[in-house]
C-alpha cells in the first residue's frame, strides 16, 4: 500500500490554510493547503506526541500549538525550537479533479 497513489480529497476541498486529518499507509497524516499547493506531513509534533492539526498554517510552515514550534511544510524541517526534529513529508499531487498521496516519505 506505501507503493500506492490514495486519492484523499477532492482538489477544491479545501481552502488556503486549511488541513484535514488523513489516514493513508496506515499512517496518521495531514493534508495541508498553504497557499493553494498541497503537502502531506505526519499529524503529530517530533517534539512532544501532540497533533499539530490544533496548530495553523502560515508562510508555508506549521505551527505547533503546544510549544509554538515550526515546520517547513515541504521539507519538514523544524525552524524553531523547542522542536528540532523534523516531521515526515510525503509525496502528494493533484491530478483527475483530486488530490493523491503516496504514503511513503520523500527521498
Amino acid at each position: 500500500m506505501e507503493n500506492e497513489w490514495l486519492a484523499v480529497a477532492v482538489e477544491n476541498e479545501l481552502s488556503p490554510g486549511q488541513m484535514k486529518r488523513i489516514t493513508a499507509g496506515n499512517k496518521r497524516l495531514l493534508l495541508c493547503n498553504a497557499d493553494d499547493s498541497y503537502y502531506v506531513v505526519d499529524e503529530m509534533c517530533s517534539h512532544e506526541d501532540y497533533s499539530l492539526f490544533l496548530g495553523c498554517i502560515q508562510d508555508g510552515r506549521i505551527k505547533c500549538s503546544l510549544h509554538g514550534s515550526y515546520f517547513d511544510l515541504k521539507s519538514g524541517a523544524p525552524e524553531t525550537e523547542p522542536a528540532n526534529q523534523p516531521i515526515c513529508t510525503y509525496p502528494v499531487k493533484k491530478e483527475g479533479g483530486q488530490i493523491w498521496v503516496l504514503p511513503r516519505k520523500q527521498e
